[in-house]
């Protein structure tokens, strides 16, 4: 268990408090599928309880204030994998999670109130079916849906999900302990990478020195698929193919952050394969770099980040009267960035793309956001950006993935160290041999 129960008892709480007396939660874990593929628990039920165990329920009841959980047997779950917590384990599931009761999943459906006003539940499905021959099935999240309303008929079901969404776009200070060691796990393994960047090796090769710097400190994997995209590559804002050879004169762009005890982070840095950065590479970088610097020293409690991006763009304009850039598109490139809203980014934590939305009130500490700003150059097929985790605190901000060298000398200075590569190149490209 990552954090203590009274971190769970709190959260629970606090949903308690935001739904109507008469109305209850209702709130599945992820199933296990019969490949051997690691579980990974529902975001929001790891949230509200922290057990990572699969085809669990939660049942948050309004009218009594009480949270039942609901495992299954041990007998269908440890006949593969080992041991772990079940619903015959009761007296150690609450001590981990403090809910008031534990019982069998099969017990679930019929402990659901038939008279009770409204039922909470997710509403949007977790996977959606394209159209086509299988766009008749129902997903997951519908199916539980038709029972419930089969129990509750009379019930109106709502969604679940802004409730949540609101509690967890602001950290706790448990949560932040374990999103600060992320954030630098994030920025560890982009600079191993860039020290590790050269003609001929491959963009996987790049992602695999990120996935072990995870893995080493005890992480379980990558968060999301790692982006490594060099040359025409970097065109594409979520390429994870990674499966190309970095060429001399490529820019590469590297974006990956660890699933660390359920949470992770987001960090994105563009480094010369060559080490080096040429003219254009400096130059549209080095502008993204200044604008990324002018949006970071604006991040306060008690702002918009509508004002966080006007003032930094108001500042760019000042800097671009005395840029000369190369090239015409060039300087169009920059003076439409300004203009361009998501360079405030996403909230993060146990997704990348955390939901809430921060946007329609000042920021508050303890909130955990992407600030990303970005340039296109489509006449050329160029994407430039550079991106940090930044934590909103009492006095100003702190950025969780700022180890990471972006200025362009530092990076160039931190290229010519001895990476990862170098060390174990006597393992590298075995099917060749």
């Amino acid at each position: 268990m990552v954090f203590p129960k009274e971190e769970f008892i709190l959260r629970r709480k606090k949903v308690l408090e935001a739904i109507e007396p008469n109305s209850v939660v209702i709130l599945p874990g992820k199933i296990q599928t019969e490949a051997f593929v690691p579980f990974r628990q529902a975001k929001d039920f790891y949230y509200l309880c922290g057990l990572e165990v699969p085809n669990s329920f939660l049942l948050l009841d309004g009218r009594n204030k009480r949270s039942i959980l609901y495992l299954p047997r041990r007998e269908h779950l440890e006949s593969s994998e080992g041991s772990t917590l079940s619903a015959d384990d009761p007296e150690a599931v609450i001590g981990l999670t403090g809910v008031d009761d534990v019982k069998s999943s099969e017990e679930f459906l019929d402990d659901i109130p038939k008279s009770v006003g409204v039922i909470y539940m997710p509403l949007k499905p977790e996977f959606r079916i394209p159209p086509g021959p299988l766009s008749g099935w129902m997903s997951m999240t519908e199916q539980l849906m038709e029972r419930v309303k089969g129990r509750a008929p009379e019930a109106e079901i709502r969604d679940i999900s802004p409730i949540l969404a609101s509690l967890r776009l602001i950290k706790s200070d448990v949560e932040l302990k374990v999103m600060r060691f992320a954030g630098r796990l994030s920025a560890l393994a982009v600079t191993e990478a860039m020290k590790c960047a050269k003609p001929g090796v491959m963009e996987y090769q790049l992602a695999a020195v990120a996935e072990f710097i995870f893995r080493i400190n005890g992480a379980r994997g990558s968060g999301y698929p790692p982006i490594v995209a060099s040359g025409p590559n970097i065109w594409y804002g979520h390429y994870s193919r990674n499966d190309r050879m970095l060429q001399d004169g490529d820019l590469v762009l590297m974006d990956c952050a660890p699933d660390y005890k359920g949470y992770t982070s987001d960090i994105g840095r563009m480094f010369p394969a060559n080490g080096r950065y040429n003219q254009w590479q400096k130059e549209l970088y080095g502008f993204v770099v200044e604008y990324h610097k002018a949006l970071l020293r604006r991040i306060e409690p008690g702002v918009y980040a509508e004002e966080v991006l006007a003032g930094a763009a108001r500042e760019m304009q000042k800097v671009l009267e005395k840029v000369k850039f190369s090239k015409p598109i060039y300087e169009k490139a920059a003076r439409e960035m300004l203009t361009f809203k998501g360079h405030l980014s996403h909230s993060v934590g146990l997704s990348v793309h955390d939901p809430g939305n921060y946007w329609n009130e000042p920021l508050h500490p303890g909130l955990v956001f992407s600030v990303d700003p970005q340039m296109w150059v489509p006449e050329e097929r160029l994407y430039i950006r550079v991106e940090d985790t930044v934590l909103v605190t009492e006095n100003g901000v702190e950025v969780l993935t700022g180890s990471a060298p972006y200025e362009p000398d530092e990076v160039e200075k931190v290229m010519q160290e001895e990476g990862l590569l170098d060390k174990i190149g006597h393992y590298l490209h075995l099917c060749d041999s």
